[in-house]
């Protein structure tokens, strides 16, 4: 036994409605000697997206519930402190399904989430495997990529477009030759951030902006992709401003994910039958095993200054809930993150 202390946030009731920081309890327990091929990580960064507020509903998903008492599931980026294991060496930065925990003992076999491990590579910022070339920017590439299949001069929106996922499926479409790009956001900063820094032709403020004027306003001729991350209503608005045979992305639903009763679906969904569109939804485990040639394509243009990205890192382990938080507060621009540890080598 070491003389470490694991400081970790475990689930301590299934929410009802909004998450509360009162739904998990920090616990301290004495950390254990590694056993022969695993390797002892040092959590640097805890990484946060709404599909988390999912896993907390005991309901069959795509992946387990988080169970009652177990540590809070969520990808990290950490770094290798001790290792009987040849694959990794102290010092080497990974990144993995770690969980909101200070210290994580792993042998870096596959899992339910992909592998447990993987090492980033040289050269990269760790946190922008928990951004741009991680699971954030994968959603984005195959959402947009695979599902939408932006043409040369597709007019597209995306609705929470100042978030980690939204604004990078914008860039990928511009990139790929959208002849305009529409974000939909919360607040004028936001918005501007899109127009003015990631070069989205307009924003909407669902905040302040009636969203089916603008959209009708911004897309005379319809709507060619549409990115959601949202449901609810704006979907249905961009049901009714769709062009022919255009292409809905569902990626996420953030409108419901903390509704206690879920709402009725959308109201104009006859729209993919007058309009010929196709709507489809899409899950990022079912392309893990693309995720080499994604994350390649995504450093190239992170590199060559294509695709910009941005990260609101809070402070402290002691902020983990409230940051979570922060998602459905709308307080984040770009990926949310929370550095909990200075690197220890």
């Amino acid at each position: 036994m070491t003389n470490r202390i694991n400081g970790q946030w475990r689930l301590k009731s299934r929410p009802i409605g909004l998450v509360t920081e009162n739904d998990f309890e920090y616990v301290e327990t004495n950390l254990p000697d590694i056993s022969e091929g695993e390797v002892l990580v040092r959590n640097i960064y805890l990484a946060f997206e709404p599909a988390m507020r999912g896993w907390l509903n005991d309901v069959k998903s795509y992946v387990p519930p988080v169970k009652i008492g177990e540590v809070m599931r969520a990808s990290t980026v950490g770094q290798v402190i001790e290792s009987n294991n040849p694959e990794f060496q102290p010092g080497q930065y990974v990144t993995g399904m770690m969980g909101w925990q200070e210290y994580f003992i792993d042998n870096g076999a596959p899992g339910a989430m992909g592998r447990s491990l993987n090492k980033v590579p040289e050269g990269v910022a760790p946190e922008l495997m928990l951004s741009a070339l991680g699971g954030t920017g994968l959603t984005a590439y195959f959402g947009m990529l695979d599902i939408g299949q932006p043409q040369k001069g597709d007019v597209v929106v995306v609705s929470g477009a100042a978030g980690a996922t939204g604004s990078v499926a914008g860039q990928i479409a511009k990139i790929k030759g959208a002849a305009k790009v529409v974000g939909i956001a919360g607040g004028s900063e936001k918005c501007n951030w899109l127009t003015e820094e990631l070069d989205f032709d307009a924003a909407i403020d669902y905040k302040a902006e009636n969203v089916f004027d603008r959209l009708t306003e911004e897309c005379p001729d319809g709507i060619n992709i549409f990115f959601d991350n949202v449901g609810g209503q704006i979907l249905d608005d961009a049901l009714l401003n769709m062009a022919m045979n255009g292409r809905i992305v569902l990626c996420g639903g953030i409108s419901s994910y903390n509704a206690t009763e879920l709402p009725p679906g959308p109201k104009n969904y006859m729209q993919l039958v007058i309009r010929r569109c196709t709507m489809q939804g899409f899950i990022l485990i079912d392309y893990f095993h693309r995720a080499t040639e994604a994350v390649a394509e995504l450093a190239d243009w992170v590199a060559n200054g294509e695709l910009k990205h941005a990260e609101d890192i809070q402070q402290g382990i002691e902020n983990t809930p409230k940051t979570f938080l922060r998602l459905f507060e709308g307080k984040n621009k770009g990926k949310q993150l929370l550095r909990i540890a200075e690197p220890p080598f």
